[in-house]
């Protein structure tokens, strides 16, 4: 079987093209460049690799960026005192805060204090609660709020690639609150039957059997083999892996995985584009709500 091959270059590209002219008509308004506030914590493989990639991409399109490097020890009053800071600052349109964090930073109440206006991760309270509001596409579509922008960059590469999630069984592995959760809900508003699953799920292999959608997002190099997947199931790989060799890698063991899927994104060159154009598209949008 030769499968679709689900790129997201094409796609990425055509978003981010549409941005120059958005940011320069809010900048003759507002007389300066969109700033986004980066908060990170070091030490997490996909989420460096992840800030590395939205820092350079700011500054190819013209957008202001600046990262607040917090420490592992930070306490919860230090942090909730930052996301306050940001939000107060007319200056800073947008506040990104890539997970994984310290544990002690983990706490539901802190993620009050992001502002949701600025929020283009759909990491506040209240964006995340929105967002498990929808029933619908059109809700989806319509809730002006930030939706977490790797969950959203699968829908928009499905969609992109004329597959349907509707009537179809999916399985998300992971169930992280950044991208596992909220896309297993998202595809239940694209009226798909969903399974959440994850690495410790008992039987993942009798859990997939009967899904004709698979996406992965638990984190772990090539963990998705071949002889998981129902042959012919479109399969996209979330994840961001070195594996033992320092090889950049995805969740699934592609070249085995393509052999009976009837579709599968690669990695890189998949969701993650998508990804960061989301990410650009929605720092547009804030500094637009600004001016």
């Amino acid at each position: 079987m030769i499968p679709k091959i689900l790129e997201g270059k094409t796609l990425a590209a055509e978003i981010r093209c549409s941005l120059p002219a958005r940011i320069a008509a809010a900048q003759s308004r507002l007389g300066r460049k969109p700033l986004l506030a980066a908060v990170h914590c070091p030490g997490d493989y996909a989420s460096d690799v992840y800030l590395k990639k939205e820092l350079k991409a700011c500054e190819k399109t013209g957008i202001a960026a600046r990262a607040h490097e917090i420490a592992k020890d930070t306490t919860p009053s230090d942090f909730i005192k930052l996301l306050r800071q940001l939000g107060s600052e007319k200056s800073v349109d947008a506040i990104l805060v890539p997970r994984p964090l310290p544990r002690q930073l983990s706490d539901a109440a802190i993620w009050e204090h992001l502002d949701p206006k600025k929020d283009i991760d759909g990491a506040s309270v209240s964006g995340m609660g929105r967002l498990f509001l929808c029933k619908t596409p059109a809700e989806l579509e319509a809730g002006g709020f930030f939706m977490p922008c790797t969950a959203w960059a699968v829908i928009r590469l499905l969609r992109r690639h004329g597959i349907n999630p509707s009537g179809r069984n999916a399985a998300v592995l992971g169930r992280s609150s950044t991208v596992g959760r909220p896309l297993a809900h998202m595809l239940s508003c694209l009226d798909a039957t969903v399974t959440l699953a994850h690495s410790k799920t008992a039987d993942i292999a009798k859990t997939l059997s009967g899904c004709e959608l698979v996406v992965s997002a638990v984190g772990k190099a090539r963990w998705v083999k071949a002889d998981m997947l129902r042959p012919g199931a479109v399969v996209v790989d979330v994840g961001t892996n070195s594996d033992e060799n320092g090889v950049f890698c995805g969740d699934v063991d592609y070249d085995a995985a393509r052999e009976t899927a009837s579709a599968i994104s690669p990695v890189p060159g998949g969701v993650g584009p998508v990804t960061l154009a989301c990410l650009l598209e929605n720092i547009v949008s804030a500094f637009e709500k600004s001016a």
